[in-house]
């Protein structure tokens, strides 16, 4: 092969439908609500999920005060150059769970954003790593900025990401 030849593709095409729902009835209720209570309702499937849930094979699956809870399903859609899952897909789940975490400590009419996020990726993720499980949980809330960690386990239990966060709190209302 010359230099200005290109190596064959050696598999399929492979696709994926992402379908998702309107995302404006759960932004518009969301500042009506605490955000335990509004989480606990995406939970409960009566406000459509983010769209970014659907992007990423991602569901929240619990909260409770300081905490919440999503399971992503990694598949090679999601992979790098290398054959591994991105990096990307690890560190939005992270985010999701240490934010989703801090709003469940925000009184109804609060909101956050994220100002940083310090990720350790701990070893590679493969499709077949089976559902990743990530929990956030806040470490100091705050008015004006919240703190909080989360953990990144692979279906057998072994932990493929940490993540420290700080957010940032103000009013939506």
């Amino acid at each position: 092969m010359s230099g200005d030849e290109q190596p064959e593709a050696t598999s399929g095409i492979r696709s994926r439908v992402i379908e998702w729902e309107d995302p404006a009835p759960g932004v518009a209720v969301m500042p009506t609500m605490s955000g335990l209570e509004y989480l606990r309702t995406l939970i409960r499937g009566e406000l459509p999920p983010p769209p970014i849930m659907a992007h990423l094979t991602m569901r929240l699956v619990d909260a409770d005060v300081g905490t919440a809870t999503f399971v992503c399903e990694p598949d090679e859609s999601h992979y790098n150059p290398l054959g591994t899952v991105h990096g990307g897909l690890v560190c939005t789940l992270l985010d999701s769970a240490l934010g989703c975490a801090v709003q469940s400590t925000l009184a109804q009419g609060q909101g956050y954003t994220s100002i940083e996020i310090k990720v350790n990726y701990l070893r590679p993720v493969f499709a077949d790593a089976g559902p990743l499980t990530c929990v956030g949980t806040v470490t100091k809330p705050g008015n004006r900025v919240a703190f909080a960690d989360g953990v990144v386990t692979d279906a057998s239990g072994k932990i493929v990401a940490t993540a420290t966060g700080s957010l940032l709190v103000f009013p939506i209302a």
